[in-house]
Formats: structure tokens, sequence, C-alpha cells
């Protein structure tokens, strides 16, 4: 996510590091980098025009803030006005205050909508405590309706449906009314897309916005596509008047085009952002936030957040207390891994850590090897597990054989968990805390990862 704009910037900064006040020359060369690199990025002409003169207006013959050196200065003049681009504040969801919250979601074919909507719906679910609803309305994509009542049922959240032969207008009424009968507070109106905007697509949205009268419509759009992401919303405003954005694949090839001017484009915030293909891979969109991750300050308060809700409190306190004890099992082990998993993925993770240089970033962390680490644990008996000093040589060799891996893995597992049991008791005899579900580097109590972001012997 934004990786080479992220890099580009860097490299700004980097040659302004030993400048300690700010030229008019110094100020061109960094305005006509950051022109470049927010170009490359493929932002918006026009946004980037007025985003480079807005800075450079700023800067030019503006003293150096007496905590801050020139670059420093940069930086924070940049990152106000990255945030001021992207919208100010957190633009929440309009929640009706009597009946159900309706939610319309347009887009065009291939941008992600209808698993979108399912991660909308548990993100709803979970996060705001409100009782979703599902309506699929797009009959015209083959299997759309069964992709919806797959993902629907992943999620936990009902599905109505019609089939393909009814009319997607009435389709809409009815299924709003239905799940309202049924008690939904929060019902979400899956729509058709096209693999262009055409005057039928329109029509049919606009029918639907008009029966069911949605207090959301939200417009979902594939950050991949770039510019073209911003023209297709700029058109969909014309015709429905869309309320907020959600933007898809931000966490693949995106260059953060779509991300940096749709909201000066259009005027219309983006709401949420997918990071992933997992059904849980949705978050509320934070200007500020995101704006931090860009210029590589990282993004500890969604981190906090990820933490606090993947580590249960009570779970929190429990192992805070046996390692102040000195105690750490292979079954403490195996709960950290469990929990951060609700984090989400490694690299994830790592973005969002503050300082972490480019070289560890772009490390190809496998995830899957969580799932061998796993196995190898689970593969000791339980006394094996809250006691690993009595596994010799037999008893590696049997928990080798019963993971499916070879001795040397076994070996190695055991080893890092040893070096960073003993981490962990030095640390609490100095008097230092460690953060709930964090041992060592790496969050969740992970041995640190070496090179190449593998555990030694547990291979790809």
């Amino acid at each position: 996510m934004f990786d080479t704009l992220q890099e580009k910037l860097e490299g700004t900064f980097q040659g302004l590091r030993s400048k300690g006040t700010l030229t008019e020359a110094d100020t061109d060369v960094a305005m006509r980098e950051i022109r470049l690199a927010l170009l490359e990025a493929d932002v918006n002409f026009k946004v980037v025009k007025t985003f480079v003169a807005t800075v450079k207006e700023r800067l030019v013959g503006e003293e150096v803030h007496k905590a801050l050196d020139a670059p420093q200065q940069i930086i924070k003049i940049v990152n106000d006005e990255l945030v001021r681009l992207m919208g100010t504040g957190q633009s929440k969801l309009t929640f009706s205050q009597r009946g159900p919250t309706i939610i319309l979601m347009a887009g065009l074919q291939g941008s992600g909508k209808t698993t979108t909507t399912a991660k909308l719906a548990k993100l709803l679910k979970e996060t705001e405590g409100k009782t979703p609803a599902l309506v699929a309305c797009d009959v015209y994509r083959p299997a759309a309706i069964e992709q919806l009542k797959t993902v629907g049922a992943q999620v936990g959240v009902p599905v109505y449906a019609q089939g393909t032969d009814a009319d997607p207008v009435k389709i809409a009424e009815w299924g709003v009314a239905e799940a309202t009968a049924n008690g939904a507070d929060v019902i979400i109106v899956d729509t058709a897309g096209r693999l262009d905007i055409d005057e039928a697509l329109m029509a049919e949205l606009v029918g639907i916005k008009r029966a069911i009268k949605p207090h959301n419509v939200l417009l979902v759009l594939d950050a991949m596509t770039g510019q073209e992401a911003v023209s297709v919303a700029t058109r969909f405003d014309e015709a429905v008047s869309f309320d907020g954005v959600i933007l898809t694949k931000l966490d693949g090839d995106a260059r953060g085009g779509a991300a940096l001017s749709v909201k000066s484009v259009t005027g219309k915030p983006i709401k949420f952002v997918a990071l992933g293909e997992k059904l849980d891979a949705l978050e509320y969109f934070h200007p500020d936030r995101m704006a931090s991750r860009i210029l590589g300050m990282g993004d500890v308060l969604t981190l906090i957040e990820k933490a606090e809700s993947a580590f249960e409190e009570d779970e929190a306190a429990d192992m805070e207390a046996r390692l102040k004890k000195g105690q750490f099992t292979f079954e403490d082990f195996l709960k950290q891994m469990k929990m951060l998993k609700r984090m989400g993925s490694f690299k994830s993770i790592l973005s969002m850590l503050p300082g972490i240089p480019k070289e560890i970033r772009d490390i190809d962390i496998d995830d899957s090897q969580m799932g061998r680490v796993e196995a190898i644990v689970l593969s000791m008996t339980k006394e094996e597990r809250r006691n690993p000093d009595i596994i010799d040589g037999a008893r590696r060799r049997r928990i080798a054989a019963g993971s499916g891996h070879d001795v040397q893995a076994v070996n190695a597992l055991i080893k890092q968990f040893a070096d960073m049991r003993k981490m962990m008791k030095m640390m609490m005899k100095g008097g230092g805390k460690l953060p709930p579900g964090f041992g060592g580097d790496m969050p969740g109590g992970m041995p640190n990862l070496p090179s190449g972001g593998q555990f030694p012997g547990l291979g790809r």
C-alpha cells in the first residue's frame, strides 16, 4: 500500500537531512520531487497541482520551527496537507434513529462489491453491535446471488434473495420489508455492476434508491484502477449522488491515486478501506492515520485498536501475571498465536509500526508458517507444552513425525522459544513491562524473524 509513493517521499526527505534552514532553492527541489512522486502514484493532475502549490506557499519564507529540523518541517506540512486532501476527521455512517438503517451498495463489476457487502456487515455486527441483513439484487452476474449467500453465511448474516428472474427494484423493496420484519437494524442492499457505466445500470440504481430510500449510498471503488476510479466516482455521483466511498484492494499493487484524489475531486469522503481478501479485512478510514502510513510514520492507533479487539482483557491480565512469575509455556505461546491471527497478517502489522526500515517492510513473510508452527506445538503432549524442558531427542522425533516436519524444524522452534523465554524473564527482572500479547520484537510473542521472514527449518 503506497509503497512507491512512500519510498519516493522518504528519498526526498532524506536529501534534506543536512539542511538546517530551508532556502527557496531547497523548497523548489523538494516540491519537484513531491510532485513527481504524486504523479507516479497516479494522483489526479489537478489535485497534484493544487497540493504542491499549497505546500510551497506554506514553506516559502517560513522559518523552521525551533523544535523541528528542515525535513521535519516539510514532513509536518506535507502530512497536514495529505490529511486535508483525504478529508479531515473520520466520516461515520448515518444510522437511522427510527427503524432500520438502509445502505445501498453501488459500483462496477470487478470492484469487489459483493464481498465488500459481507465485510461491511461483519464490521457493523462486531464493532457497532448491529444486527445486519443482506439483500441480493444482482440478477445479472452469474452466481452473484450464490456468492452473497456464501459470504453472508460465513459472517453469520441472513441473505434475502428471490433468484435471477425477479425485478431488482421489487427484490430490494421485498428484501428490506422482510429483513425489517425479522428484526434487522441494518439492511445492506447489494446491486448489480457493469464492466462500464451505462444508462441501464444507472436507471436501475436510481429506481432502487427511490424505492428503498437508503440512509447511505456507498460507492465501492477498486484502488488498483487509479485515476480511472476517480472518473468512475464522478460519473456515479452525477447519477445517484452517493454519500461515501469504500476503497478495495488497497493492500495490492495500488499506487494510491484513488485514495488521494477521490475526496478532492468528488467532495465525497472515503468511509472504509479494504486491506485484504479476508472477510475481516475492512477498516474505517482515518485520513490522519493514512497520511502517517504514507510518510512512513506508522499507524500506532490502528495497531492498538486491533490488539485491543484481538486480546481478551482477562487473558491479557493472566498472561502478564504468568510472565511476572517467569512462567511462559508453549500453551501460552499457542494462545498468543491465535490472538495474533485476529490482528491480521504480519506484513500489515509491520506497516503500522513506526520507524520500520524499508528492507524489513519488504520482507515476504509467509503467514502460512504460523500454521506450521501451530502444527508442531499441537503435536506435543499437554505435559510437553507446559514443560518444554522434558522434550528430549525421542520426543522431538515423535513431534516431528506427528506434525509432518523434520526434527530440524522442531529443534529450531524449541531453541527460539527458549531464547524468547529467557529474554522475557530478563525484561521482567529489570522492571520492564511487556504489552499484552507482545513478546520479543514481533507482536504476538512470536520469535524474532530472521532475514527472509522464515522460521528456520520450516521452509515455505
